[in-house]
């Protein structure tokens, strides 16, 4: 005989095996795909976790059967993004990352004086694997110069056979009469190009005029150049301001453009003077006239403190301004004493 109690679970059992026919939809999972994916599923229908493409897990998928409860079974997949290998040391050059993770890329490039050789980027593909391979960095060369007109070369050694690389020098020179515009020193930039390459010039200058009593000498040719040069001179007596050579410019002029200048002749017959640093007779020292540009100092007294001092005088092309303090000392008046014979105030 079967019992009450026996009678009431058989009836809850069947009450709810009836009441629950379905399960809901499956939780969404990070990176997974559901298969397959409804909103409702009837009991004993199976459903199937996978992670998605680039992505994997160490147990696999994941099965489940729609059970009589209507909850699917608690799911502890976890897809985690596939890693592609190191990618490499790049020589002379630099690799870039963040992560060698799907689906990430990686970036390279190079150090100044080389250029990349292939790829600038790689990505990490579904497959953990990289979509590229590793770059070369090679070395920046740069092509023989280019000569300006009327130049030639002054510096050039080229170090990859007929080429140069990154940051070598040539320099360049004009030929003669020529004037070089720009830098005479050209550079292998990193781009495999040189810097502007500089210009020569022809450069003339006009004939040098001569002096009022003096002389020039110059070049015995219809047309004076760059870097010609002439000399100058002064006659008897006349003094020459200015550099005794001078040269044609860059610019088309001369360096200097020097004078003769005149000696003066003194209207002071007697006088004791100070002449760089010593006491000289000036009409001894300067019996034919002071050149220009000499200077000598005059004695003057001051009555009042019964004292001397000096007061300088100079020869500038053929005048002298004579100090008005000075007094010449005549030879007459032996009581008097000269200036240069008191003492210094």
């Amino acid at each position: 005989m079967i019992s009450p109690g026996c009678i009431l679970f058989s009836s809850f059992l069947c009450y709810v095996a009836l009441a629950v026919q379905t399960c809901p939809r499956p939780d969404d999972l990070p990176y997974a795909t559901v298969v397959p994916l409804k909103t409702s599923y009837d009991l004993g229908e199976e459903i199937v976790y996978s992670c998605k493409l680039g992505y994997e897990s160490r147990g696999g998928i994941r099965r489940f059967t729609c059970p009589l409860s209507g909850l699917w079974p608690v799911n502890t997949l976890k897809c985690t993004p596939r890693v592609c290998p190191f990618a490499g040391i790049l020589e002379n050059g630099a690799v870039r990352y963040t992560s060698f993770e799907y689906p990430n890329s990686i970036s390279f490039s190079c150090n100044p004086g080389y250029y990349l050789n292939g790829t600038h980027t790689a990505t990490c593909t579904e497959e953990g694997k990289w979509s590229e391979d590793l770059p070369v960095c090679a070395l920046v060369t740069c092509p023989p110069p280019p000569v300006p007109p009327f130049a030639r070369l002054s510096v050039y050694r080229p170090t990859s056979g007929s080429s140069s690389l990154y940051k070598d020098v040539v320099v360049f020179e004009c030929i003669p009469h020529y004037v070089m515009i720009g830098n005479s020193a050209i550079t292998c930039t990193e781009y495999g190009k040189w810097t502007e390459v500089p210009e020569c010039r022809e450069v003339k200058c006009p004939f040098p005029p001569r002096p009022n009593h003096g002389f020039v000498n110059y070049p015995s040719k219809l047309t004076l150049y760059y870097k010609d040069k002439a000399t100058y001179g002064c006659h008897n007596t006349y003094v020459l301001e200015g550099p005794e050579e001078v040269e044609c410019t860059r610019h088309g002029n001369w360096s200097a453009q020097p004078s003769c200048k005149a000696s003066c002749q003194l209207s002071v017959k007697r006088a004791t003077v100070l002449y760089d640093g010593e006491r000289v007779k000036l009409q001894e020292k300067f019996k034919n006239g002071m050149m220009h540009g000499d200077i000598v100092s005059f004695f003057c007294k001051n009555k009042e403190k019964k004292c001397s001092y000096t007061v300088a005088a100079q020869c500038i092309d053929g005048t002298i301004s004579i100090p008005k303090c000075f007094k010449e000392h005549s030879s007459l008046a032996f009581w008097k004493s000269d200036a240069s014979d008191v003492r210094s105030c």
